[in-house]
């Protein structure tokens, strides 16, 4: 349910690191707590974003929700294929419900995301 290859950032979003290239969704905990997506605001490619900014918004049939940045740089990539089906979200949030890719810029703030067991005992205790 949470991949171990993966950091996670305290808002739900997941990222899967490769050399400085970064490619980031939210976690299945999020797309569960949503219900079905509906829509899919995504970030424009070759913009500069700083770790924790807003870079788009997610909307399902019981909320509308923001997707945040988990790490600075600039986006290289998106998955236009979402905006069209964005339920391959709830299907599939870490293979084809993947939202960007970004070039990041500070590759050490990976440090400060969690990884699986972390996340996992973070959204258990939020539950409480």
């Amino acid at each position: 349910m949470y991949p171990d290859d993966l950091k996670y950032h305290k808002d739900h979003m997941w990222v899967r690191a490769k050399g400085n290239r970064a490619k980031i969704g939210i976690t299945h905990y999020a797309q569960e707590q949503l219900g079905d997506i509906v829509y899919i605001e995504l970030p424009e490619a070759g913009i500069e974003v700083d770790a924790n900014a807003i870079i788009g918004e997610i909307e399902s049939t019981k909320t509308t929700s923001t997707i945040e940045a988990p790490v600075s740089g600039k986006i290289v990539e998106i998955n236009d294929g979402i905006e069209d089906m964005p339920e391959v979200i709830n299907e599939d949030p870490y293979g084809r419900g993947w939202i960007a890719v970004i070039d990041m810029s500070h590759p050490e703030e990976l440090n400060d995301l969690m990884d699986s067991r972390v996340y996992q005992n973070y959204i258990e205790e939020a539950a409480k």
